[in-house]
């Protein structure tokens, strides 16, 4: 004979389903932090325009990199770019520190005297932008290893689409949404993997499919940072080294569930280096990476990254912001410049493809000028010099002055 069901049996039921239904909703709508732990899965749908671009998280072992050749295209440029620049539409600076949009050239269709003079404006404006280019993920990595060896990422995601190793995948969608309690905005700013041995130099990334707004990409110039702080403070960082730590990311990984597909590592790299091409000096540190400054007290160290790292975040004279529509293409060199993206689209889809190529290895003021016998320079002040206007923080220049300023 069957069980008579009671009156009390209903509600007991109706509780554990719907508690089931919680914990489904909740692994469904799972949150996470965007930058350590990337998201595993998308919202499924197959008949996404790009879906052979979304990622994956493949389960492969790679060796630990080292040292590769790289020849810097932008000593090979003419300074005055006439090849690029002439056969742009238009030319326009954003802000004096920081970035250049270009309008008018079709990416697909550089010489390589092109390619040369485009890594040396990138070089001195830290990113330059340019609109809709058909150009595709093959031709970005064409474009991206005339510049140096691309890198394979230890943890990020890849394309579904077969032989893509070396591309990034940048994607969000409405299945997964970061978590703010896991992060704050400070710690999204970095320099791409600058833990590795030779961190990379001009890297692009092209947005396929983004909100209708927010999404924007954040620059922040390291050869601004320099040129503000005082003659003592430039000395006493230029002296200096940082490590630069992989762990975190990979621990990110593994607690999303993710494998890691090259051991981190740690590096140390200095505070402040020199850009092969420009000669300019760049603080290089970011609060993604950089742990700690080596041989001074760990206090010190705190308080002098933590200054530097809200300088670069929150100092708007250093910085430029991009809106984003798809077929934009940004290329920054990642050895002057951090970023950031914001994360306020929520639920809109907004997906990206990056291409890496490695630099040298970071040279300090010390090591360049070894090197090269030639003076390391501030970027500030060759801009004031091309102006004919003197340093003003030499002996006997034009003082500031205090005066109101607001809009």
């Amino acid at each position: 004979m069957a069980p008579v069901a009671t009156n009390e049996s209903a509600p007991v039921r109706d509780a554990a389903a719907s508690l089931k239904a919680a914990k489904k909703e909740e692994a469904e709508e799972k949150i996470f932090n965007p930058f350590y732990s990337p998201a595993i899965a998308d919202d499924g749908d197959t008949s996404y325009k790009y879906a052979k671009y979304k990622p994956v998280f493949r389960d492969v072992k790679w060796e630990p990199l080292t040292n590769v050749e790289v020849v810097e295209r932008g000593l090979f440029a003419d300074p005055d770019k006439r090849a690029l620049l002439s056969a742009a539409a238009k030319v326009k600076h954003l802000t004096p520190a920081i970035g250049t949009e270009i309008d008018g050239v079709d990416l697909r269709q550089l010489s390589d005297v092109q390619k040369d003079e485009l890594a040396l404006l990138i070089a001195e404006r830290g990113v330059v932008f340019f609109r809709d280019q058909e150009i595709d993920i093959h031709e970005q990595l064409s474009l991206a290893a005339h510049w140096g060896p691309l890198h394979k990422h230890a943890t990020t995601p890849v394309p579904k689409e077969p032989g893509l190793e070396t591309v990034h995948v940048v994607y969000n969608d409405h299945s997964r949404r970061p978590d703010p309690s896991a992060f704050s905005k400070l710690e999204l700013w970095h320099s791409d993997v600058s833990y590795e041995l030779q961190p990379p130099a001009a890297t692009s990334l092209k947005l396929y499919t983004g909100p209708e707004y927010g999404g924007d990409t954040l620059w922040s110039s390291g050869y601004a940072l320099y040129s503000f702080l005082s003659p003592g403070m430039q000395k006493y960082l230029e002296g200096l080294t940082a490590l630069h730590s992989a762990v975190a990311q990979a621990e990110g990984a593994k607690a999303a569930g993710l494998p890691v597909r090259r051991d981190p590592i740690e590096t140390v790299h200095p505070v402040v280096r020199v850009h092969p091409a420009t000669g300019w000096k760049s603080v290089y540190v970011n609060p993604g990476f950089t742990r700690r400054i080596l041989g001074v007290p760990k206090s010190e160290s705190d308080f002098i990254l933590d200054f530097l790292f809200r300088q670069l975040s929150e100092n708007v004279d250093f910085q430029v912001r991009f809106k984003w529509e798809p077929n934009s293409i940004a290329i920054w060199d990642n050895r002057v410049v951090t970023h950031s993206a914001t994360f306020d689209f929520w639920p809109a889809t907004r997906h990206a493809l990056r291409a890496t190529p490695h630099g040298e290895v970071p040279l300090s003021v010390e090591a360049y000028e070894r090197e090269t016998g030639r003076v390391a320079r501030d970027r500030q002040v060759e801009m004031w010099r091309q102006q004919g206007i003197e340093d003003p923080r030499q002996k006997g220049a034009a003082k500031a002055r205090p005066r109101g300023y607001n809009d």
